[in-house]
């Protein structure tokens, strides 16, 4: 699977003005990546019931509450929870190289954050196809906007991905492996306007907390 070159180099802070010999290391790095890792993921589609300031997921005992739901979920009467993981065996590439070369190690996390971003649309596209005439929004994650991360143990236990991804939600509400994402996206018989485009649109992406520990929120 092959990852959005500039979309890792914007996570560097650069982007399509970044210098020749970053961009050079960049799609080494990338190449190494694609040939040793594949994104996996899964996902369900389940029914989305409307409560009067709230959604819930009652085959998934999820409530959605808040603004980021009511926003992104207004027009949906299904929604797709979707878990997208990179794996252990990048963790342990990323630690061989931050013992060797932290500043390549930099440039291999950001490539990571790509090629997980493209498993997530690798996943939106097969649910289009097998949502015909149907529409997806924007994936939003818990800890965008103000849904709480608290809903994470309940997604992955959803999607049951300890045993079919390996991935699993530490004490703290962080994924482990840590190239992963959760994500939610509402379903509609009506198109869709974007909403959210991922950290590098995002007006926190200088900022964000998350960003800065090596996660992501997977919007």
């Amino acid at each position: 699977m092959k990852l959005d070159l500039d979309e890792a180099l914007r996570y560097l802070g650069a982007g399509a003005g970044a210098p020749e010999d970053l961009r050079t290391q960049a799609a080494q790095a990338a190449g190494e990546l694609e040939a040793a890792l594949t994104p996996k993921y899964t996902y369900r589609v389940l029914e989305l019931q409307r409560r009067e300031n709230s959604f819930s997921m009652p085959q998934a005992g999820l409530a959605l509450t808040g603004h980021t739901a009511g926003v992104m979920l207004a027009q949906c009467n299904r929604a797709v929870l979707l878990a997208c993981t990179l794996g252990a065996g990048f963790d342990a590439m990323l630690r061989r190289e931050q013992a060797r070369d932290m500043a390549r190690a930099v440039i291999l996390d950001a490539c990571g954050s790509a090629l997980v971003e493209a498993g997530c649309d690798a996943a939106e596209r097969e649910l289009a196809e097998r949502l015909p005439g149907l529409y997806l929004t924007d994936r939003f994650s818990p800890g965008y906007g103000d849904l709480p991360l608290e809903l994470q143990p309940l997604i992955c236990a959803a999607l049951d991905t300890r045993r079919r991804l390996g991935l699993h939600v530490t004490d703290s509400l962080l994924l482990n492996p840590a190239k992963s994402v959760t994500a939610i996206l509402g379903v509609s018989d009506r198109p869709q306007m974007a909403r959210v485009r991922g950290c590098a649109h995002c007006s926190m992406r200088e900022s964000c907390a998350i960003r800065k520990g090596g996660k992501r929120c997977g919007v």
